[in-house]
């Protein structure tokens, strides 16, 4: 094995386990939720206000991320990105008035920001290098992160939130600081993939062209609002079916599952056919699936729709991102905010739906927003390239 591929095969090593770190810490975060609101004594409605702040955190951090980021840099912004996560995990888990969430949420999304910033653009250098696609692959491991923070999670159900969110940061944290040697060597791989004839291009790259910057992060909109949708609505789904409650409790765990598995196979798959190709086809099985799930009554049925959805669209973020990359941070930090609104949004336009009309009803929205990634797939993705 040469040198060089040596050394972008410990590359990979290292983003895998940043992002393995990143999805266990956002587990872990969300799935102690209900233990935070009641240390604070937090209404709904707080509840509410601190879940924004979280998320004005993360939109601002992404804008951050995308505005500091930079080949020689990127090092540096990873090490800072998961060292202020991991610290502001413990400090959450330490506050239990509402000014002092306030405070360390915000502070906790910012930092997620950056980091996701930073590890996407990492990811997009390393596969660069690699000349074959691997971001599906460090995405599948953010999803397994994720898996494992909420097996955590469920785990230490009975262990107070601060200990646990103390334990976990203070881990990941640890890990990141044994972890700099490696992260700095990502400076000098950095440099060295950068042409004495394109320096200037990569110091500062070209804006790209308006609708396709923007079709990319609505595209990555739609489908997270169905990671929105999975999270928040999978379960209540089933329970309205009269499921019993551990298949309720399956169906984002089935849908997650299904997204790693379906990223684990997505880079051969995107290797092998390209891109539009394999993103247009998953959109097509997410839509179709989560279709018959939602209109039928059955519960087995509709556990098949949700694993669908979560396989069919387990590819796209990951080759929005590809396409996004080429063009440099800011269009990955543009693209990644854009996306996380329809995150952030969905759960909230579902439930304004269902009132409006019915949960069934209201569910077919991520259905029909997996069939526009369908139809929209090749335009978005058509020039994509390594």
């Amino acid at each position: 094995m040469s040198a060089a591929r040596a050394a972008h095969r410990r590359t990979r090593t290292l983003l895998t386990g940043y992002f393995l770190g990143l999805g266990m810490v956002i587990a872990v975060w969300g799935a102690r939720m209900p233990a935070v609101q009641q240390a604070a004594h937090l209404s709904t409605g707080l509840l509410a206000l601190v879940l924004l702040a979280a998320a004005l955190g993360m939109v601002a951090g992404l804008q951050a991320g995308g505005r500091l980021a930079r080949p020689g840099g990127l090092p540096h912004l990873l090490t800072t990105g998961s060292v202020a996560l991991t610290g502001c995990l413990v400090l959450v888990g330490q506050s239990d008035t509402l000014p002092a969430l306030l405070t360390t949420v915000l502070a906790f999304g910012v930092a997620h920001g950056i980091l996701d910033v930073a590890a996407n653009l990492a990811a997009v250098h390393c596969q660069t290098d690699y000349g074959r696609p691997i971001m599906s692959g460090l995405h599948a491991a953010y999803s397994i992160g994720a898996l494992a923070g909420a097996a955590l999670a469920a785990v230490t159900a009975h262990t107070s939130h601060s200990t646990v969110f103390t334990a976990t940061g203070l881990l990941l944290m640890t890990a990141t600081l044994l972890a700099v040697p490696a992260t700095r060597s990502l400076r000098t791989a950095d440099r060295a993939t950068v042409r004495p004839d394109t320096e200037h291009r990569e110091t500062r790259p070209p804006r790209p062209p308006s609708r396709r910057w923007w079709l990319l992060g609505v595209l990555a909109a739609a489908t997270l609002l169905g990671e929105g949708a999975a999270a928040d609505w999978s379960a209540v789904h089933l329970h309205t079916l009269g499921a019993p409650t551990a298949a309720s409790a399956a169906a984002f765990a089935l849908y997650s599952a299904a997204m790693a598995a379906g990223r684990l196979a997505g880079d051969r798959l995107t290797a092998a056919y390209g891109a539009p190709t394999v993103v247009r086809t998953g959109a097509i099985i997410a839509a179709t699936g989560l279709t018959v799930g939602v209109v039928s009554a059955n519960p087995a049925l509709a556990l098949a729709g949700w694993t669908a959805l979560g396989l069919g669209l387990s590819t796209t973020v990951p080759s929005l991102i590809t396409t996004a990359g080429s063009r440099g941070a800011k269009a990955v930090a543009t693209v990644t905010a854009t996306g996380y609104l329809g995150l952030l949004a969905g759960p909230a336009l579902i439930g304004a739906l269902a009132s409006a009309t019915t949960l069934p009803t209201a569910l077919l929205l991520p259905a029909l927003l997996a069939a526009a990634v369908a139809a929209l797939a090749h335009r978005a993705l058509e020039n994509t390239t390594l």
